[in-house]
């Protein structure tokens, strides 16, 4: 749910990152801070949260340049990871509250399959305990590690995880590849979806 700053003129909208360990979904946000922060080094900052587990999670915040302003207001957006094992379902139920978005990414190895389908039910159970509709957040999905081998064919992947129809990328987040196109196309699902009023 985008929130309003109206003394600094601002809003807020947050977008997470979800999927099973070890996925990406940090790798994403690292490139991302890398390619805004190089672009721009006022617009963004990286910040790290000590869970007092073995995984961190992440956040930082950029205000994209073409995005411009929607009602007079000036649109920023906070990027989050969720822990990816499973054990820290709390900590991830708690990073998806007030939600505008959400960043699928899978693993493409075939011997990840499983834990991307928990992962994905796993996500679509938390958003439900959270009062969102899956079918109704603006989602993409990214199906990651496509330079690696033994890689699920695209048409495997979607047949096993999008079952939502959303907007999907392949990706190799160490090089960038995919990052910056998932993380576009969901911004201009929440602004639309902001300016019709749905968010």
């Amino acid at each position: 749910m985008a929130l309003i700053n109206q003394e600094a003129k601002e809003l807020h909208c947050k977008i997470v990152y979800y999927g099973p360990s070890l996925g990406g979904k940090t790798t994403n946000l690292k490139w991302v801070y890398r390619t805004t922060h190089d672009a721009n080094p006022s617009t963004s900052q990286m910040h790290e949260f000590e869970t007092g587990t073995p995984e961190r999670t992440r956040f930082f915040d950029f205000l994209p340049l073409d995005v411009g302003e929607i009602r007079g207001l000036k649109v920023r957006f906070h990027l989050y990871t969720v822990p990816g094992q499973v054990i820290y379902d709390a900590s991830r139920r708690l990073i998806l509250k007030n939600l505008d978005g959400i960043i699928f990414v899978a693993d493409s190895q075939m011997d990840r399959m499983d834990e991307n389908i928990i992962s994905l039910n796993n996500m679509e159970k938390n958003l439900e305990l959270s009062g969102y509709d899956i079918n109704k957040i603006p989602l993409v999905l990214q199906y990651n590690k496509r330079d690696l081998q033994n890689v699920a064919s695209i048409a495997e992947l979607r047949s096993a995880l999008n079952k939502f129809n959303a907007p999907d990328f392949e990706a190799e987040a160490e090089d960038g590849v995919g990052v910056m196109e998932s993380l576009k196309t969901l911004s201009k699902s929440i602004i639309a979806a902001l300016k019709s009023g749905k968010v």
